[in-house]
């Protein structure tokens, strides 16, 4: 390689020089001093795994943005992490000595081998907060209010959130007989708001009028808090619909009592593929992707040996120092 070719990065790899390189540690720290005065405690993941403790949602996503290499000591296939999740909750799996419900956050560097978003890196700075062993609307509740309380530590105020429910898609792909790579298929469809494709994609699946309107009603429940009165009124008689529009309004209860106000948006549906209930994202002026996002993955440690309620969300903080705090 010629000399005047050596420094150059692999594309969407970045380097922090100073300051920005200072700015950054300053935020992970008002992060991680955060979550320990919400009461958190601070896990460090290995940054390198086997791969089946790393694939456990069964997200294709995931695993084709998993870089993978082989044990040189046992010949294992083994994977850098693209998203600490999955470590997390292995760790959670194994504090059986702790208390019911277990509450962890972490902030370190992931690799993909693709960047998320045009704004997204490869190697992004994640940081992040779980809950494990509550499955009440507080714990949904309570992890909203802090992502939005540590994107306001590190002085990102104007955000608003997409809150939404995968349960009201399960359930409209339930009673129309959809199978689960239709369902995902369809899924990803109504995340990208595609009107067109999703009608087509229901007229080759041969779904009645009835339910073609369930699923495209689902682009336009979007707004205040009377999206779930609407969507009660227009997808209500199917089965299972209700209750997660319950769970909804319990979590809405929740919020508002904080001054938190959501956005509610039914096609909101990032992470279906392993998410179980609520689903949210966190966005500000000027970035043309979320900052942050997150979601209900219940029993997400079952490969571990302990299925449990879990909730949480995660975000880069890289990305918010460039694109959000560039000019400060």
């Amino acid at each position: 390689m010629n000399e005047d070719k050596r420094w150059l990065l692999p594309v969407g790899i970045e380097e922090e020089l100073p300051p920005a390189a200072r700015r950054t540690e300053r935020l992970r720290r008002r992060v991680l001093d955060l979550f320990e005065e919400w009461g958190y405690e601070l896990v460090t993941p290995p940054l390198i795994e086997y791969v089946e403790s790393l694939l456990i949602t069964g997200d294709e996503a995931l695993e084709l943005q998993t870089l993978k290499l082989v044990d040189q000591l046992n010949g294992r296939m083994m994977g850098v992490r693209a998203d600490m999740t999955p470590q997390v909750a292995r760790i959670d799996a194994r504090m059986r000595d702790q208390r019911a419900v277990n509450r962890l956050c972490y902030a370190g560097t992931v690799l993909k081998a693709r960047p998320d978003g045009m704004q997204g890196s490869r190697s992004p700075l994640q940081f992040g907060a779980e809950i494990y062993g509550d499955a009440g609307c507080d714990a949904d509740a309570e992890i909203i209010r802090l992502m939005l309380a540590a994107l306001e530590a590190i002085g990102v105020n104007d955000v608003y959130i997409d809150l939404g429910h995968v349960g009201v898609c399960s359930a409209l792909a339930a009673a129309a007989g959809l199978d689960e790579r239709q369902e995902h298929e369809l899924s990803e469809l109504l995340d990208r708001k595609a009107e067109h494709e999703i009608r087509d994609y229901l007229d080759v699946q041969n779904v009645s009028d009835e339910v073609r309107e369930q699923f495209t009603a689902l682009l336009t429940l979007n707004g205040g808090l009377e999206v779930l009165d609407e969507a009660r009124e227009r997808l209500g008689e199917v089965s299972g619909v209700v209750k997660s529009l319950d769970e909804l309004a319990k979590i809405s209860t929740r919020l508002s009592a904080a001054g938190v106000e959501p956005h509610y948006d039914l096609a909101e549906l990032r992470g279906y593929h392993y998410k179980t209930g609520t689903v949210f994202a966190a966005f500000t002026p000027g970035v043309g992707q979320e900052i942050a996002r997150g979601g209900r993955y219940d029993d997400i440690g079952k490969v571990f040996g302990r299925a449990r309620p879990a909730v949480g969300f995660s975000g880069d903080l890289q990305l918010i120092a460039r694109w959000v705090l560039r000019d400060e």
